[in-house]
């Protein structure tokens, strides 16, 4: 989220503070290399001159606007943790001035913005929102590896804690945004993010439950989701998969649900979603199971090379990931497993390393497509492949004996 703004900025000519806690990543900045793939590192260098990079707060105090793009991830027990955010807000409170504008870009829950953020600013600073500076949240909108939409051109949604906060952010992300729109009040503005991705979980949830149907009743799922898609009105196109994965369709849904209990709501509908996709992996595993079964081998001792790992095609993030579940449970059931992914050079935490195609392949008794990347010739490799199972559809409208489709 950080890394685009901060480009985008410099790109109009304006001078910017890039702060983080990472060291890694200030050291990256300053040498010109970029650790964001929809940045290439050509570009970040060709602004570096108006890009200051640091892991201090205090030269935040000279700076027109200050936008926090820090982590909202999950506790282990699926409930928000903001302990990146207070952290921050704390940081910024003894740096923050009369006449700046902060800014909460971060996925989060309805009231944290006007709960969280701007108390801690007002306790520590002494300063008064509305009045000596300005707060406001405008959502991240950020599909990586997209390049049709991107920043310039993504409609950006503001709301501020008063009229005049939304006003002051408008004039700032109008300078890199071609598309403002002002709704009125923070919460509004965060629950707009949270219905976007709640939106797609649900209907991801619903594809994937239809699929598993599908299967047990032997109708091809992806023929049918094609066949609806023909459809000019009234239906929107979902395919099923192996599960959600990146930083925030398996996050962003539980920061409502967990937030509307305490007014006392249930959030069925969301909850059951994000079941449904949780268990994705699982069932894929014990999809890739029963086909080695159907030809009489078991996943213990078989050697099994996945293809694609990262959480979606065309880009390395591994966050979230379902390949890594799928993984996880393959090995506990003692699968011999390699892997093929060029935007992932490692699974430190698993013990394994991207294998090269042709050795990856070699003697592999089952092929299973996970995440489908580009320039990968998926559909000769089915072809030669002793079994091959596609987890993404690759191969529909394909009948082959050593083909299995989710």
């Amino acid at each position: 989220m950080g890394l685009p703004l901060v480009v985008a900025f410099a790109q109009t000519g304006e001078q910017v503070i890039a702060v983080d806690v990472d060291k890694r990543k200030i050291d990256s900045l300053q040498v010109g290399e970029s650790y964001v793939e929809d940045i290439p590192s050509e570009l970040l260098r060709s602004v570096l001159p108006n890009i200051s990079a640091t892991t201090d707060y205090a030269p935040l105090a000279d700076a027109e606007a200050i936008l926090i793009c820090v982590p909202t991830p999950l506790t282990p027990n699926r409930e928000p943790d903001l302990r990146p955010l207070e952290d921050s807000a704390q940081a910024l409170a003894s740096v923050v001035r009369r006449g700046q504008l902060v800014v909460l870009e971060s996925t989060t829950y309805p009231g944290t913005t006007r709960e969280l953020l701007v108390p801690a600013l007002e306790r520590e600073s002494g300063l008064q929102v509305g009045s000596d500076i300005n707060v406001a949240f405008s959502p991240e909108r950020v599909d990586p590896g997209r390049t049709d939409y991107t920043l310039k051109n993504t409609p950006k949604v503001i709301g501020g804690i008063t009229d005049a906060c939304t006003e002051r952010a408008v004039e700032v992300y109008g300078r890199v945004c071609d598309d403002i729109r002002r709704v009125s009040t923070p919460e509004a503005a965060e629950m707009t993010k949270l219905l976007e991705n709640i939106f797609r979980s649900v209907n991801i949830a619903l594809v994937n439950e239809l699929s598993m149907v599908a299967e047990r009743m032997g109708i091809d799922i992806w023929e049918v989701v094609d066949a609806a898609a023909s459809k000019p009105y009234g239906f929107m196109r979902f395919e099923p998969g192996p599960g959600m994965g990146g930083h925030c369709l398996p996050i962003d849904p539980f920061y409502l649900t967990w937030r509307a209990r305490e007014f006392q709501m249930s959030t069925e509908f969301i909850e059951l979603a994000g079941k449904i996709n949780q268990q994705m992996p699982l069932h894929c595993v014990e999809r890739i199971e029963l086909a080695l079964n159907d030809v009489a081998k078991p996943i213990r001792g078989t050697r099994i090379a996945l293809l694609g790992v990262a959480y979606k095609g065309g880009i390395g993030d591994i966050r979230e990931s379902p390949a890594l579940r799928i993984i996880e449970e393959l090995k506990r059931r003692g699968a011999d497993l390699v892997y093929h992914d060029p935007y992932v050079p490692e699974l430190r935490k698993l013990g394994l390393s991207n294998t090269p195609l042709r050795e990856a392949l070699a003697d592999a008794d089952a092929v299973v497509l996970v995440t489908a990347h580009p320039d990968i010739p998926h559909l000769d490799i089915a072809r030669e492949a002793a079994l091959f199972v596609d987890l993404r559809g690759i191969t529909r409208g394909i009948s082959a004996e050593n083909l299995v489709r989710l």
